[in-house]
This record gives C-alpha cells, sequence and structure tokens, in this order.
C-alpha cells in the first residue's frame, strides 16, 4: 500500500500578532495493523473548535492571497490575545476536533479490516482534511444507513449532553439549568432530559429562542432579558429543583444569577430558621463555555455552600473511564436520528471555509446557524 496525500486546513499564530489559515497537503502513510483511514465528508464547526481555528483574529479585517489550494487568509490578532498564545507561536496546527466519513482502508487486525467501506466518527482531532489515519479502537460504527452528516457531530455535543446528566446523576443533583439553551447542544439536551425524566431550566438571550424550545416541547424555558428573569427564574427552579447548572455564556453576571437565585429558592425552603451563612444546600455552576470573554462577576446573596468550577468533555471522559465512555457513546450511535440529530444552516468546501464572508458567519456562533464542513468537495 502507497502513501496519500490529503489536503487539510492549518491555522498558525504568527510573530507579528496575526492569524493564518491555509490549506496545506499532508502524507498520509499506510495504516498499522490496528489503523484505518477514513475518508472526511463532514465535520461540523463547534465553537470549541473555533477558539483553536481563529484564535481571536479579527475576521472583519481578514485579507486574502492566492487561489484554490493556494489560498492563504491573514487577520490580525489583538496585543492582549496574543499573550494568551505565546504557546501557539510558529506551529501550524491542524483543526477540527470531530467528523465522520468512509473506511477506505484499514490495517491487518480483523477490527481494522471489519471497518473497510463502512461509515465511520471519530473524534480524535485534525479532521478538516480529506484523509484521517485513526486507531480502529477510535471509530464509532453507525447503523446501516447513517449518512457521513447524520454522524459528523456524534462526539462533541452529544457526549457533552450525555456527561452533563451523569455528573448531575453523580454530584446527587435533581435538576439541571443550562444556559443558551437553544443551541444546538441546548436542544439535544433538552431531548435526552425529556427522554431520562430528568428536569430541566432552559435559559436563553430572546423571544426568538424561547419559541424555538417551546417547538420541541421544553417545560422550564427563562429569558434572561426579560424584566422579570430574577423571578422567572427562582419559578423553574422551585418546580424543578434544580441546584446544578452549566454555563456556556462564562463572563458576565449570569453565574451569580443562577447561584443566587438557586439560594433564594433553598433559603425559602427553610424560612422559619435563620442561619447567617445561609442555607446548607450546595449549588453548583460549571462554566463549559466563553461565550461571554469578560470576567465573572459575582454579586453576595448565594450563601456560603456554592461553588464555580470548569467543567470539559475530555476531562470528564478520563474521570469516568473506558466502561462508561463505551457505554455513552453506544447510546450515541442507537439514537443519532432522533435524541441526537443535529441539524445545520450550511455545509461548505475547505475552500469556502477560507471565504472571509462565510468565516464571519460561522464565526458569530450564531444559534440554527451551525455549519459543516465537508472535506471530500472538490477544490478548483
Amino acid at each position: 500500500m502507497l502513501d496519500q496525500t490529503s489536503l487539510g486546513l492549518r491555522s498558525l499564530v504568527k510573530q507579528d500578532g496575526s492569524l493564518e489559515l491555509s490549506l496545506a497537503q499532508a502524507t498520509v502513510s499506510p495504516p498499522k495493523n490496528d489503523e484505518v483511514i477514513v475518508r472526511i465528508e463532514a465535520t461540523p464547526i463547534n465553537p470549541s473548535d473555533l477558539g483553536l481555528l481563529l484564535a481571536g483574529g479579527d475576521v472583519s479585517s481578514a485579507k486574502v492571497s492566492g487561489k484554490g489550494s493556494q489560498t492563504v487568509v491573514t487577520a490580525p490578532i489583538a496585543p492582549p490575545a496574543m499573550r494568551a498564545l505565546a504557546a501557539r507561536i510558529g506551529k501550524s496546527m491542524p483543526v477540527g476536533l470531530e467528523g465522520a466519513g468512509v473506511v477506505t482502508s484499514a490495517g491487518a487486525s480483523p477490527e481494522a479490516q471489519a471497518l473497510i467501506g463502512k461509515t465511520v466518527s471519530t473524534f480524535v482531532g485534525g479532521m478538516y482534511g480529506q484523509l484521517r489515519k485513526v486507531r480502529a479502537a477510535d471509530c464509532l460504527v453507525l447503523p446501516a444507513g447513517i449518512k457521513s452528516e447524520e454522524a459528523a457531530s456524534a462526539f462533541v455535543n452529544p457526549l457533552t449532553a450525555l456527561g452533563m446528566v451523569e455528573t448531575a446523576r453523580r454530584e446527587g443533583h435533581k435538576g439541571l439549568v443550562h444556559t443558551a439553551a437553544a443551541s444546538n447542544l441546548g436542544q439535544m439536551l433538552n431531548r435526552l432530559c425529556q427522554a431520562d425524566g430528568v428536569p430541566l431550566v432552559n435559559i436563553v438571550r430572546s423571544e426568538e429562542q424561547v419559541q424555538i424550545l417551546k417547538g420541541l416541547r421544553a417545560k422550564h424555558i427563562v429569558n434572561s432579558t426579560d424584566a422579570n428573569f430574577r423571578n422567572e427564574l427562582i419559578s423553574a427552579l422551585k418546580a424543578t429543583g434544580a441546584t446544578l447548572a452549566f454555563d456556556a455564556i462564562g463572563g458576565g453576571k449570569l453565574a451569580g444569577q443562577i447561584l443566587n437565585a438557586m439560594e433564594a429558592v433553598a433559603a425559602g425552603a427553610s424560612a422559619d430558621t435563620y442561619n447567617m451563612y445561609g442555607s446548607s444546600v450546595h449549588k453548583q455552576v460549571y462554566l463549559y463555555g466563553t461565550l461571554d470573554p469578560s470576567p465573572i462577576e459575582l454579586a453576595r446573596g448565594s450563601g456560603m455552600a456554592w461553588g464555580i468550577g470548569g467543567w470539559l468533555l475530555f476531562h470528564f471522559l478520563t474521570k469516568v473511564g473506558p466502561e462508561v465512555e463505551a457505554r455513552l457513546k453506544a447510546r450515541v450511535a442507537s439514537e443519532i436520528r432522533t435524541t441526537f440529530a443535529s441539524r445545520y444552516s450550511r455545509t461548505v468546501s475547505l475552500l469556502e471555509a477560507l471565504d472571509p464572508n462565510v468565516m464571519a458567519a460561522y464565526g458569530r456562533r450564531a444559534t440554527g446557524e451551525k455549519f459543516l464542513i465537508n472535506p471530500s468537495l472538490a477544490i478548483e
């Protein structure tokens, strides 16, 4: 078996304070005994991909040079962002956490050979390219008839949603709060919680997003831009008993507002007993996104039994171990067209992903504007 070449998208932070995006040819050597080569046909642009891909570059000031596979996009990066990117300077990095495609060749092991011709999803990084060599063990085999675009987002969002529910169970929480709840992940979590009977409070930022979730039969929806937000949130927390929140916003006042509302509910349940330290009910907010990169603002009013921390899918999977991970992945595969279905507003080629207008669109991370890249589409 001979070496093959694969065109892929690369992201480079340069010493001069600029971002450079380009397409580069890479050599793909024949698969080893336990490896397969996947022809990538669908890979999503997740919010978690954008930090690596765009590196905080100012897309509105992007400049394009070259044509076709020689296209290069450059954009300035603000000095404060450059300080955080010091370890990346000068390193051309492949992008794309997850994706799906068809196994075209395999190593000699029975496990690898069994995957030839199968549609698989994988979560190993470097997916914004035409070919990806991976271990057979890292492939999630989808049921017959599932297309690559249906399987493209089989890891990040589904496992995050499942991880949130699993975390709640392990930590003894009755219900969940989720922010940016009309997102692709939020809609997935809503379906999962309905299926598993887990009370869920959905926090959104517009009436349009309220209507999206109402269309999915979400029971508890709170709009953070409403003047009566606090009272509505408290009512939803009373109804659900939720004491755990997953916050995609990250900065600003929202995390603190959620904790204070949880404390108001907990303190109200024991109003006949005064305690200067607040209730003994532990209230937890996990930050898993940074839609707002500003500092977190916490106002007094949460008592002394609370916590704020970070939550990352990779860390969660390491913590729960391979058996739990395998169980969660099996559920994703069986429910990929139902609970864990993803919808995309547009599919683009690798070259189109470098168009500044397209970059501006997916860089907004707007609800209902999730993009899919098909690296197999022709590049002129």
